[in-house]
């Protein structure tokens, strides 16, 4: 009963604070430049110029498939799903959490200010060797990164082709339930999938990807470098966490999933 309860606290406030992003401007957006590759982009709030302890940063990779629809793989849900995450993650923990996303682009050194880095649709990316050293790079130097929505075998082996481009010899892990990344804050034990809002009203997963699973990139000494959300749709569980049609009890996995993986990242 508590977590309904604060579930539902919690969908409430996120419907009004992006209400009234909605319905007011607080000026130039930062990151107009990119709206035009993004799947949802939201006016940005008014303190989103001030500098945080936490910065989210969202991986702009190239990839094949950028031009043949109206916005880039790397910007789906972006960025309305980035901030309600980051929202959440300010009223729901102490870490002074900068307000808005950092876009960064895979090409930029910018990437080493972010030491959070999120990539959506990751089975689609695509690396120059360039960009595959600037990541292994920035994970070298405790960076974390969590990738997100994409589903079934022929996604899973285009990704990991990614992965052999930064690591040759990647270890990739199941994170069993006892892993610390599903226990720094919420314990995680029962975890659901969090399917995408195109099929939360009907089969749940996509492709062929039944079964949804929680991995982890590691590196010599067992520290999670990539988190890899697998035959699930997080980023949609955080954009739709204020859409009524969509069911909370998803939302409220996909929130708390990100907050302990955000956590995670400051303390491993």
């Amino acid at each position: 009963m508590r977590r309904i309860v604060i579930g539902a606290l919690l969908l409430a406030a996120l419907t009004g604070l992006y209400a009234q992003m909605r319905s007011r401007s607080f000026g130039p957006r930062k990151w107009a430049m990119y709206e035009h590759e993004m799947q949802d982009p939201v006016d940005d709030p008014a303190d989103a110029n001030i500098p945080g302890e936490f910065v989210f940063g969202r991986l702009r990779y190239r990839s094949n498939r950028d031009g043949r629809g109206p916005y880039a793989r790397w910007g789906i849900d972006a960025n309305k799903s980035d901030r309600l995450f980051l929202d959440t993650l300010r009223r729901l923990t102490r870490v002074q959490t900068q307000s808005i996303e950092n876009i960064i682009d895979i090409e930029s050194d910018e990437i080493y200010d972010s030491p959070f880095m999120f990539a959506v649709s990751a089975s689609d990316w695509r690396f120059t060797p360039s960009h595959a050293q600037r990541l292994r790079n920035f994970l070298d130097r405790g960076g974390f990164m969590m990738v997100d929505d994409f589903h079934g075998e022929r996604d899973w082996a285009s990704f990991m082709a990614g992965i052999y481009q930064i690591y040759p010899d990647a270890r990739v892990v199941e994170l069993g339930d006892n892993e610390p990344i599903f226990h720094v804050l919420y314990h995680l034990n029962e975890r659901i999938n969090v399917p995408g809002q195109n099929v939360v009203h009907g089969p749940g997963y996509e492709k062929d990807g039944y079964t949804p699973h929680w991995r982890g990139v590691v590196d010599a000494q067992g520290r999670v470098m990539v988190a890899v959300c697998f035959n699930m749709d997080v980023g949609d569980g955080w954009e739709f966490a204020d859409d009524p049609d969509y069911p909370e009890k998803f939302s409220s996995m996909a929130l708390r999933l990100g907050v302990n993986y955000a956590i995670y990242s400051l303390t491993h």
